[in-house]
């Protein structure tokens, strides 16, 4: 297995750590401290052919668990992240498997410029063509090993570059990721507008990937079906992309927006056309007191950005592309979670938050909270290239055109959504939740099912017996024709704070046509908490399906067994 890091490295990576943290501890210097976090998921596997856990797993228990540490003294930075994944849980991706160091960082602030060496976690405005990040739930690590340096040369201008190359599992990838970002904040820069009551950003970022040339060839034209079969394609090497952006806010109003072009990227994962790529945030917001609304609208053309042309499909992305569906707490809600479509999606959300004044016959003794959203989302529209323009680009073609506002035919995703909250004493508080919700979960998901309308009731009661002992209490109901059919879920929570925490869940497909795979999936926990320090350990069958944060997302496989979890940080 190759490693992320030579042993040199990491020999160095502790000695930035540990020695400046030692001199620290023997002088006492005032103002250094050295902070970090430990979390451990071990998972025990039992054979469950029921539920499609027939695969045993050898080692009987799998485990991810990792450990940050970081020293801060003045204006001086440093960190690092041990991570042991022996063998990666079910549901992460195998390459994980290993132990090292694969992410630290120094980082120190002289005046107006501060300069970060290692990994660097970063994002040009809303990340539509630069974001790394970490997301442990999902699995998935971008970070990028080079350097980066802010400069500020006066009040209001922040400028920004970056270089380096992107984690891939324990490897680096192997294109090389460089660009610039400046941010102005126009009423620091103007001082005439100080004290007005128009706030206004603008920014701009550009960024390009380098990667070497190899030798690609074009199977089929699948637009015109001319066949071109051994004829390699000219890639290009440098891949650029630029993006603007803005946000303003008058009073109780903003708006804010930002723009990406990227050039043609021929990759795997728009069957290497010639295209270029666009993608459009606009997000417009209102809020006074009680009141709260906000409407959101996304177009995405040809917008995968990867550091590696072939494969990586769940790694390596140098931009983040957005969700701008709601992010679904509840079990049922959540169990056809949508994922953005990078290459081809326009959508539009919209929420508005009220609470209903208290001492009023709908807001009760203490107001109620009330909810609304609204989500759809298409494809693009687009037109296949006539037969005599194939050929404007080396070996290769430009794939389709597509008008800016046109709305595409495939429906992706559609959601509508009630929620009220009451509290009706001190003691007692009810959520009910209305949700429906429209699934293509052929497109979405590959599966081989009809789209789905699901409707999905919840109510979630919460009953304070004393000021430490409380009772939560979940039900919900998900009904469908379609899919796998209705599902039920139920669950009960007893905590004692601010120590112990105790819950019991089911999960029952009681709808599915096939009475043979009408499924409980039963799950007992106990959690146990001391300051800083929590230990959970639960015990049930997991249902097989997708975990999405922020429209990125992980395919969960079917499980029975034993969890463990284990937070800590200091």
């Amino acid at each position: 297995m190759k490693t992320y890091f030579s042993t040199f490295t990491i020999l160095l990576a502790t000695f930035i750590i540990l020695i400046p943290a030692l001199l620290t501890a023997q002088n006492n210097s005032v103002g250094s401290q050295v902070n970090g976090n430990f979390q451990m998921d071990a998972q025990y596997y039992r054979v469950d052919s029921a539920i499609g856990a027939e695969m045993p797993v050898p080692e009987k228990m799998l485990m991810n668990s990792w450990t940050n540490i970081t020293y801060m003294a003045g204006n001086f930075n440093a960190g690092l992240r041990y991570e042991t994944y022996l063998n990666p849980v079910n549901g992460y991706d195998p390459r994980y498997k290993g132990t090292g160091i694969p992410y630290w960082f120094v980082d120190y602030k002289a005046g107006q410029i501060q300069v970060t060496a290692g990994h660097i976690y970063d994002q040009f405005g809303s990340g539509l063509i630069f974001r790394t990040y970490e997301e442990h739930n999902l699995g998935y690590d971008n970070s990028l090993n080079g350097i980066r340096v802010k400069f500020a040369p006066v009040k209001g201008i922040e400028l920004k570059g970056i270089y380096g190359n992107q984690r891939f599992y324990w490897e680096k990838g192997r294109g090389i990721v460089r660009g610039g970002d400046a941010d102005f904040n126009i009423n620091d820069l103007i001082s005439s507008m100080e004290q007005s009551k128009l706030r206004l950003q603008l920014g701009g970022s550009f960024i390009s990937k380098y990667e070497e040339d190899e030798q690609i060839f074009n199977k089929y034209d699948t637009v015109n079906g001319i066949v071109k079969d051994n004829e390699p394609l000219v890639i290009p090497l440098n891949v650029a992309a630029a993006a603007g952006r803005f946000n303003m806010i008058y009073g109780n109003v903003g708006l804010s927006g930002e723009y990406a072009l990227k050039i043609n990227d021929p990759n795997d994962h728009n069957d290497y056309i010639y295209k270029n790529g666009q993608a459009l945030l606009m997000t417009l917001s209102y809020n006074k007191q009680g009141l709260g609304a906000f409407v959101q609208a996304k177009r995405l053309d040809n917008m995968t950005y990867k550091s590696i042309r072939t494969g990586a499909d769940k790694a390596l992305d140098i931009n983040y592309l957005p969700a701008i569906t709601r992010q679904q707490t509840y079990t049922l809600a959540a169990l056809y979670p949508y994922g953005t479509i990078p290459n081809s999606e326009m959508g539009i959300q919209a929420q508005v938050n009220y609470k209903i004044k208290k001492n009023t016959l709908l807001g009760g003794h203490y107001g109620t909270d009330l909810a609304i959203n609204f989500t759809a989302i298409n494809s693009i529209a687009k037109e296949k290239i006539a037969a005599d323009s194939i050929f404007a680009i080396p070996n290769g073609t430009l794939g389709y055109t597509s008008s800016f506002f046109a709305i595409g035919d495939t429906k992706y995703y559609r959601d509508f959504i009630v929620e009220i909250g009451h509290k009706f004493s001190k003691s007692f508080k009810l959520n009910f939740t209305y949700m429906y919700e429209g699934f293509n979960i052929k497109e979405i998901q590959n599966h081989d099912a009809p789209y789905i309308h699901a409707n999905i009731f919840v109510v979630d009661m919460t009953y304070k017996i004393t000021s430490t002992q409380a009772i939560r209490v979940e039900s919900q109901l998900l009904i469908t024709k379609e899919d796998e059919g209705n599902w039920v879920y139920g669950l009960a929570e007893y905590s004692v704070a601010p120590k112990w925490f105790f819950s019991i869940a089911d999960l029952w497909n009681s709808g599915n046509s096939d009475n043979n795979k009408r499924y409980h999936y039963p799950m007992v926990a106990v959690a146990y908490n001391n300051d800083a320090n929590r230990i959970q350990l639960s015990y049930g069958r997991q249902r097989e399906g997708v975990v999405c944060v922020g429209g990125v997302c992980r395919n969960v496989p079917a499980a029975n067994g034993f969890t463990i979890s284990i937070t800590s940080s200091f």
